[in-house]
């Protein structure tokens, strides 16, 4: 495959994958239905009469329908003539015509689909309808409910239990619930058990209920038919009038309406149900082929003989059964016997449960079906590991779901899964189910061993399928994250599982750009070739995650080197230095994991990953970054607060664990917060919070506290600002210990910590300071220079010098422009310039300086952001733009009034030293606050202003034509009004005539008011004076006070978050200081001359400060991150009890007791009496047992002779022999023959027993032979003649297990068998003979000539392991199979052994079975007859089986 159909192929899946959920994909509804309508068509039909016959009820056919309801060629036919009807011949298929939504009324509305189908269609294709056309998703477990047809009662608690538990295992498990889907019985208790589920439940997901009913009984099916499809149906549940008919039940979803050609008629679809059901149990579980299959459970309640056929038949399939006693009928019978021994199930017992438990209806049944029956229920509990009765006293804890889920764990033991298969079956159930507790409960038991390797594949199927309590148990279990995440490519994978979220969606947009753009996948460190198939590349992943962090950071996942892009190669140079610095990253599991579920948004499992996080600090902060990036770019509102609310929600787990460090550790804490950490992109914790915008971790106290270290620089923190400022002039004084460094500090506590050690060494004799365990060498005081350098170098003292300097170039600005400003600059104006030259030199070095790597676009928007600087730019933009026009003579003033705004805007900038103090600090923001408020009131006053001026100007003044006066009365005056200076020419009150000009001909007056003919002005006082009232009411009373309430909200709001806004934005000030010469201006533009010359001219790298980014040596960074560690724990331990601690946990947890105690009321007061019955039937049973025993004990006494003991003691021997021994030969179904055993209960078995109804079917396989005297020794197996044998009486057969040791040291024992490639089975050398002395000729084939007769040969060398009559489906009363088993050991040297290795090479492409050696093991994949053969042979060489 080529590279471009690999990344076009990689691409597309990406796409569909996060487009798959899209509604913009969709189709539209009608094009859906025309498309349903065509399938339907095309692939399912239904079932006509083709020929109407009367059956002697007028009008009607003997098909049920009546003659209007058939066609005019059924009705007159003339391919029948003259025949009889006969439902195989005259009921053909037709294109169905029911189809589509129904829906049915009353309260709800409630829609489903359905569809008419024909007895013959196939299950794939209801399959397909199912999944396909009607878009269910494929079950993880089929219900299929069966019992009672017809109305019955079952009691309020029993019931409860039922609706409970079959909703929650189906809401939990994802499963289909199957029923007959008609209102009546066992259907309608479900149907009300999904409506109580869809009236309580909040969620949107329906519970799949499909019902399988006949079409022939269905109640008003007219309104069912349309040929193209009814969208909807509306179907009326008339159950008042459906007289033998029956109605659908509302709360199903889906109807598979199964027609057979006839009307009235029940039970049409139980073939195809079964079928659909068989063919369900052979698909796949899940979406990935694991090779398990989806499982069926039958749950039964109530229900009569054709119950009992459904139960019989499905546990034959091996579908297990679970009954709920209590439920009534054939159920209750089946709960009565089956704890009891199969001995005492006998015909009479189930006759009187039978009457018990069916009433009037037992004076149906007849003799024969009662035995038939017995023999059926003998035949149901001798399957235990399929059979579950729900008891409501039973160790189920009230739950139905527990006891469904048990029951199929129980079959799944017993099947072919054996050992670490069968547990592996198991728990692939339960994760699909995602049934946690079943798994604790029933799985990961002292019985199962389990390896971490075994458990990768259920950790990759918990972690794609988002289930993230079977996360947290298999990690409980023994699965490293270490182990799983081991290959790179089970990462690439979990990135290719995930769910449809804006990072998949980006993902799969940066994969698209870069193939369009000709980029090439460089490797992603996976190893593997082309021919693997699609690979997602993590370095595309680490370039989404590096923008979502930002471009300060290093990728996480960089490429290895033999992979690399010619692309990227000038991207990887200019990152080559870092990854020379600094040693090989190793991955960290449990970060990967925890990045991988943050970017999918997904909560639980994040928490869980993040448990498993070492760098768990920086991870919550890079976390709360990324969701907070997200946020911000998607598009779904609900989305990304959730997002928000995560990202809080790890800021709190920051905190949480910084808090339990710095409560533990001050300087440790300190670390962790400026450590760079390699995990994530060589950043720091301190740095991710910041970008993250974390107010609330930059405001605790631990992180204030660096801060603040780093603001003092070397001074002590403890120091007064006074003495810093004495210092600053006077520095001598701090050579007098006016002024404390911290190294002093450092010094006097180990000074301190020397000296407690001495006074402990004193007073307990310790020798460890001598023993070299003393504390290190003492430290040296500061030097005079370094205490200068110290003193000037420090952000606090550089911050100092800057105000006063600031402050002396704000007097000389002053001075220049109210004094000294000259046509020609004069000395002081030119120091000016040169001050500001030096101003400009530092904003650009603060442009450029970029310690942290953000790149200059980041750094150039992080500096544009910062109000301050703004300032910054547009004072020196103004201040060159005056200089310019001083500079020019016909500008000079104009470049004099330019200066003197400017000199306003480096006067604001003076706020800027207010930032850093605690009162004023918060203060400033609350102004910039309120000034935003202010702009946005300023346009609602403005509407105010202006409509009052314009009126009052149009009304005063006419045809004013000067511009100037036209703002002056329209904005200035209306303006000045609110402040309390009145107008004078509204009325002629204060009016002066000289004020104004008349014909506005004085350029320095206004123009007059209107004036009358005395030249008088004329005022409309009446409405000049109420507009200025209602102006002022507005304007002055209510906007006023708005705004004022405007900044009093304001002002409340803000004040509580002040405070860690203040601490938030103190860091840059703090880092500005921290890398800003220790010069002020002017003087600090030597400083600028000095760093051009050292890294232009010079070309020496910068210095690296770590006060902000300190990188560890790796042993005291594992040391760091240990600690850290521990730290979580405790703090998540604190969580988790101050969480159990709440009161809203406290309600719940009583709640949650009240409840259980409630049931377990409820269900004593239920059982007690039930119980007490049973042990009262118990009693009554062992009465009768010491009857029947006395009984025989007083015959045996009157007949004075043995033989009558011994035939007695015979037909025990063979009950108690024939519970497990003749069972095959008793089964209903004979092989390859549609003949049925006359049904043999157990007490019937043996011949001594008298059995007067007993009518065996007589069967010769070729009819050359009749029956004869010969019997069967076993006894009655329900068919005589031959059967399928090759004569009557004994059958003999041979088989052989030969043995050899697989090594000298005898440590395994293997055996010979032969493997049947076309069936999959193994089975043992064998067959059947004429002689026991002989080979079966049969083995000729197998072995070959020359092989066979030399294991014949030695048959009289092996040892005889069993020999006598074998219990096999093929047995009659007149023939039977007798074996013999022969154990041959060969020796490892001999040359019968070369010979059959000769064998064993050359038949493995044998047409008739390759020949292969096995290990003796209980596991062996044998029948049960030839794996109890193994186990003897076994036995002989002292081997556990």
């Amino acid at each position: 495959m080529s590279e471009a159909d690999l990344e076009s192929r990689l691409v597309h899946s990406l796409a569909v994958n996060t487009a798959i959920h899209s509604k913009h994909l969709s189709l539209s509804l009608s094009f859906q239905r025309l498309a349903l309508a065509s399938w339907i068509k095309e692939n399912i039909c239904k079932k006509e009469c083709c020929f109407f016959e009367k059956d002697g009820r007028g009008d009607v056919c003997k098909c049920g329908y009546a003659k209007t309801d058939h066609t005019d060629e059924a009705i007159k036919p003339e391919d029948f003539t003259g025949e009889s009807w006969n439902i195989h011949r005259h009921v053909r298929e037709a294109p169905t015509d029911a189809f589509g939504d129904i829906s049915f009324g009353g309260l709800g509305q409630k829609t489903g689909k359905y569809a008419r189908v024909s007895t013959d269609t196939s299950p794939e294709i209801l399959y397909q309808l199912l999944t396909e056309q009607w878009k269910l998703s494929p079950p993880n477990l089929l219900i299929s409910v069966t019992g009672g047809a017809k109305n019955f009662y079952l009691k309020s608690h029993l019931k409860n239990m039922f609706h409970r538990g079959l909703i929650k295992v189906a809401q939990t498990t994802g499963a289909w619930i199957i029923t007959g889907g008609t209102h009546t019985g066992v259907m309608k208790h479900v149907g009300q058990a999904v409506r109580d589920y869809a009236m309580s439940s909040s969620m949107q997901s329906k519970i799949v209920t499909i019902g399988v009913a006949t079409w022939g009984i269905i109640h008003n099916r007219k309104a069912l038919v349309h040929p193209e499809g009814c969208f909807p149906a509306h179907y009326l549940m008339d159950t008042g009038n459906q007289g033998q008919l029956s109605t659908l039940d509302s709360n199903h979803t889906h109807f598979l309406l199964v027609d057979d050609g006839t009307h009235g008629h029940y039970g049409v679809e139980i073939k195809l149900r079964s079928c659909l059901e068989m063919w369900i149990s052979r698909k796949c579980l899940g979406n990935k082929g694991t090779g398990g299959t989806i499982p069926v459970v039958c749950v039964v309640l109530d229900g009569g003989p054709g119950t009992l056929n459904t139960i019989y038949n499905a546990m034959l399939h091996g579908t297990p059964c679970v009954i709920l006693e209590g439920s009534g009928r054939i159920a209750d019978v089946i709960a009565h016997v089956s704890g009891l021994p199969l001995i005492q199930v006998t015909i009479a017992l189930i006759q009187q449960l039978m009457k018990k438990f069916f009433g009037q209806e037992y004076e149906q049944f007849s003799d024969g079906k009662i035995i038939e029956w017995t023999k059926k229920i003998q035949d149901i509990i001798r399957m235990p590991h399929l059979l579950t009765v729900f008891r409501v006293s039973g160790d189920y804890h009230g739950d139905l779901d527990v006891a469904i889920l048990q029951a199929l764990l129980k079959a799944s033991r017993s099947s072919e899964f054996l050992g670490v298969e069968c547990w592996k079956r198991q728990l692939e159930l339960a994760i699909n189910w995602n049934r946690v507790d079943i798994a604790e409960t029933e799985i990961f038991t002292e019985e199962s061993q389990w390896k971490s390797s075994d458990l990768h594949w259920a950790m990759f199927s918990a972690l794609a399928g988002n289930k993230p309590q079977f996360v947290s148990l298999l990690l409980e279990n023994g699965v490293s994250l270490r182990d799983f995440l081991q290959k790179e490519e089970t990462l690439c994978e979990l990135y290719k599982q995930l769910p449809s979220c804006f990072f998949l969606r980006k993902l799969a947009k940066r994969i698209h750009s870069a193939r369009c753009s000709g980029r090439q996948a460089f490797g992603i460190r996976t190893r593997a070739s082309r021919e693997q198939g699609e690979k997602i590349s993590l370095t595309y992943v680490s370039d989404e995650v590096r923008h979502l962090l930002g471009k300060f950071t290093q990728p996480l996942y960089p490429p290895s080197t033999d992979h690399r892009s010619k692309i990227f190669s000038k991207y990887m140079n200019s990152q080559a230095q870092l990854r020379e610095d600094s040693p090989e990253t190793q991955r960290d599991p449990g970060t990967d994991l925890f990045l991988w579920a943050v970017v999918q948004n997904n909560k639980e499992l994040a928490e869980i990953a993040w448990e498993q996080c070492r760098d768990c600090m920086s991870a919550a902060l890079a976390a709360s970054k990324i969701l907070k990036k997200m946020a911000r770019e998607g598009s779904d509102a609900d989305d990304a607060e959730e997002m928000r609310e995560l990202a809080s929600h790890y800021e709190k787990h920051a905190i949480g664990v910084f808090t339990e460090c710095h409560s533990s550790d001050e300087s440790r804490a300190k670390k962790l917060l400026v450590r760079m950490s390699h995990l994530w992109g060589r950043t720091t914790c301190l740095r991710l919070a910041l970008e993250a915008d974390d107010k609330n971790f930059i405001a605790q106290s631990g992180v204030q506290a660096l801060l603040t270290q780093i603001w003092c620089g070397k001074l002590s923190v403890e120091n007064p600002v006074w003495r810093v400022l004495i210092c600053m002039v006077f520095f001598p004084l701090m050579y007098t210990g006016f002024l404390c460094f911290r190294h002093d500090e450092i010094i006097q506590r180990e000074t301190a910590k020397d000296e407690e050690m001495k006074r402990v060494e004193t007073l307990t004799g310790s020798t460890l300071r001598r023993n070299g365990y003393g504390p290190l060498k003492p430290m040296k005081p500061l030097g005079c220079w370094s205490r200068l350098m110290y003193l000037y170098t420090s952000p606090q003292v550089k911050f100092y010098w800057n105000i006063v300097f600031y402050f002396a170039f704000l007097f000389l600005f002053a001075v220049v422009l109210m004094i000294d400003f000259q046509s020609t600059p004069s000395a002081g104006e030119l120091l000016l310039y040169i001050w500001l030259l030096s101003v400009v030199c530092e904003e650009v070095r603060q442009l450029f300086h970029d310690p942290d790597g953000f790149g200059f676009r980041k750094k150039a928007k992080m500096y544009i952001n910062e109000f301050w600087n703004i300032l910054d730019v547009l004072s020196i933009i103004l201040f060159l733009i005056g200089l310019v026009f001083r500079l020019t003579t016909e500008l000079f003033y104009l470049g004099k009034i330019i200066l003197c705004i400017d000199f306003v805007v480096f006067c604001l900038r003076l706020m800027a030293i207010f930032t850093i103090s605690r009162t004023l600090g918060p203060k400033i923001i609350i102004v910039r606050k309120m000034m935003m408020d202010m702009f946005f009131f300023m346009f609602l006053l403005s509407i105010w202003v202006v409509a009052y001026g314009v009126a009052k100007q149009g009304i005063l003044i006419h045809n004013e034509n000067r511009l100037a006066w036209i703002i002056r009365g329209v904005v200035y005056e209306p303006y000045l009004i609110i402040f309390g200076q009145f107008p004078k020419n509204i009325d002629n009150t204060e009016f002066d005539m000289n004020s104004c000009s008349v014909n506005a001909t004085d350029p320095l007056k206004p123009k007059c008011p209107v004036l009358n003919e005395n030249q008088s002005p004329v005022f409309p006082e009446w409405l000049t004076i109420i507009m200025l009232c209602v102006y002022l009411l507005f304007a002055n009373i209510l906007l006023l006070n708005l705004l004022i309430a405007i900044f009093n909200f304001t002002f409340e709001e803000v004040q509580d978050n002040t405070d860690k806004i203040w601490k938030f934005q103190r860091y840059e000030l703090i880092k500005e200081y921290h890398s800003r010469p220790a010069a002020p201006p002017p003087f600090i533009i030597l400083s600028h001359i000095y760093l051009f010359i050292r890294s232009m001219v010079l070309r020496r790298p910068a210095k690296i400060y770590k006060e902000f980014k300190n990188e560890l040596n790796p042993t005291e960074d594992e040391e760091l991150l240990t600690w850290e560690s521990l730290m979580k724990d405790r703090y998540l331990v604190s969580a988790r009890q101050e969480q159990s601690q709440s009161t809203e946990r406290r309600i719940l947890d009583t709640v949650q007791k009240v409840t259980i105690i409630t049931d377990l009321l409820e269900r004593n007061g239920e059982t007690s009496a039930a119980a007490m019955l049973k042990r009262l039937a118990q009693l009554e049973e062992q009465v009768s047992q010491s009857t029947k025993a006395l009984q025989w004990i007083m015959d045996s006494l009157k007949s004075q002779g043995l033989p009558s003991k011994d035939t007695q003691s015979r037909s025990q021997n063979t009950s108690e022999k024939g519970s497990g021994f003749h069972v095959k030969s008793r089964q209903f179904s004979y092989p390859n023959s549609k003949l049925t055993r006359f049904p043999v209960p157990e007490e019937k078995v043996p011949w001594e027993v008298s059995f007067s109804s007993y009518k065996p079917t007589n069967y010769t396989s070729d009819d050359s032979e009749g029956s004869c005297h010969l019997r069967n020794p076993g006894g009655r197996t329900g068919i005589s003649g031959r059967g399928a044998l090759s004569r009557l009486g004994p059958n003999l057969s041979v088989e052989l297990v030969i043995t050899r040791w697989r090594d000298s040291e005898k440590s395994v024992l293997e055996y010979l068998a032969v493997y049947d490639e076309s069936r999959g089975t193994l089975s043992l050398p064998g067959g059947p003979v004429e002689s026991a002395d002989k080979l079966p000729p049969t083995l000729k084939k197998t072995m070959g000539k020359k092989l066979y007769e030399t294991i014949e040969a030695k048959l009289s060398e092996g040892t005889k392991v069993f020999e006598g009559y074998v219990d096999d489906y093929r047995n009659t009363d007149n023939a039977w199979v007798e074996m013999t088993v022969l154990n041959i050991h060969l020796n490892r040297k001999s040359q019968v052994m070369v010979d059959i290795n000769n064998t064993v090479t050359s038949s493995v492409l044998s047409s008739n079975g390759a020949l292969q050696w096995q290990e003796v093991s209980s596991r062996a994949r044998l029948s049960s007859n030839q794996r109890e053969s193994l186990r003897l042979a076994a036995a002989l060489h002292n081997r556990k089986f």
